[in-house]
């Protein structure tokens, strides 16, 4: 088998995160690297170390795969992704130049759902509540009013590679499920064990609220204060997805005038929030630091799945993660401007879920 040229190209401290010991090690039994791992501002300042290479290996960081860079790499073949979403770094020229692209979308899937669900299942206990009075009053409080998961009714907002990944876990609890997407119809929704609903209706029957969609144009605010105040007592609203989505001045609002309402957020619009910012002292929003993604040792499974992927390519097989431009049309793998790119935006550490698997 005749071996490949290649290179790594992601942030520095990405590198060791995703592509462990072991990873770099079984990569390297059928590629050979032209030049130490570089990151997007150095190859910038080098684009002669493209010339020969076949395939990058690249993650968080990962460099805009724009004309200049195309042309500088006119062997390149396949663009291997240990991370989420590739929209930041993806357009439409390397398509139609053939490049192959494979994301680790999936196995960051992974721990976004174990956080989801362990969210889930603490909230229908009503546990973030009952901690809180618990040390406040120094006594055991009044539990009663929880609803507990046996039959409770959880609402998932988009089912793509996340939102399928929580259903996943799921299945061995005696919910019922209620899901709005606008890209699954009445026969998937019923292959899936789900109920379809319109957004208004979920945020009005579900215990439990989840948001898992993209953040695109035209998702931007899709979360309104009408849909949060018109939950049912009690009812949890978790979001993993992206702040933005989230009309964030409005949630603020029905935080502060529903206090029976649990709000569990790992993003939000600003992160971290301006140190006076509301999220930090209202007492039914809990924040956590953008850690539902990968983070330590759950990063390796990224790396893992891009050295089977290569495996698979070598292998001459299909790839199972792929990108393609009909699979980004509705995810945020969907390629964003060059001038977006420019203004410094940081390749993100966790990817918004997409409203259709990829």
């Amino acid at each position: 088998m005749r071996r490949l040229n290649g290179l790594y190209i992601l942030d520095s401290d990405a590198l060791e995160l995703t592509y462990g010991p072991a990873e770099r090690r079984d990569i390297e039994r059928y590629v050979d690297f032209v030049a130490p791992a570089q990151t997007r501002a150095t190859i910038a300042a080098d684009r002669s170390l493209l010339k020969h290479v076949e395939v990058i290996f690249s993650g968080w960081g990962a460099p805009l795969l724009d004309d200049v860079f195309l042309d500088a790499a006119p062997n390149l073949k396949a663009f291997f992704h240990a991370a989420g979403s590739v929209g930041y770094c993806v357009t439409d020229e390397m398509w139609e130049r053939g490049v192959m692209v494979t994301t680790a979308n999936a196995a960051n899937a992974v721990p976004v759902a174990e956080y989801t669900l362990g969210t889930i299942l603490f909230s229908l206990k009503h546990g973030w509540k009952l901690m809180r009075q618990t040390r406040e009053q120094r006594t055991f409080v009044e539990r009663d009013g929880a609803p507990g998961a046996y039959g409770s009714t959880i609402g998932l907002i988009s089912l793509g590679a996340m939102g399928r990944a929580v259903l996943a876990r799921l299945a061995p609890f005696d919910f019922n499920v209620i899901v709005h997407d606008p890209y699954i119809d009445a026969a998937e929704a019923k292959a899936l064990g789900v109920e379809l609903v319109s957004l208004a209706e979920l945020f009005k029957r579900a215990d439990v609220v989840s948001l898992h969609s993209p953040s695109l144009a035209e998702t931007q605010g899709m979360i309104t204060g009408a849909h949060l105040a018109s939950m049912k007592p009690g009812a949890t609203f978790i979001n993993t997805s992206r702040g933005e989505i989230v009309r964030e001045d409005e949630l603020l609002a029905v935080a502060a005038e529903r206090a029976d309402l649990q709000f569990v957020l790992d993003v939000v619009a600003t992160e971290p929030p301006p140190v006076d910012s509301p999220l930090y002292t209202l007492a039914n929003i809990v924040l956590t630091p953008h850690i539902a993604g990968s983070v330590g040792n759950e990063c390796r499974r990224m790396g893992r799945y891009m050295v089977q992927e290569l495996e698979r390519f070598v292998a001459g097989k299909p790839l199972k993660w792929l990108v393609t431009p009909e699979s980004s049309r509705n995810t945020t793998h969907r390629p964003v401007t060059v001038k977006t790119f420019a203004k410094g935006s940081k390749a993100p550490r966790h990817s918004a879920p997409p409203l259709q698997s990829v």
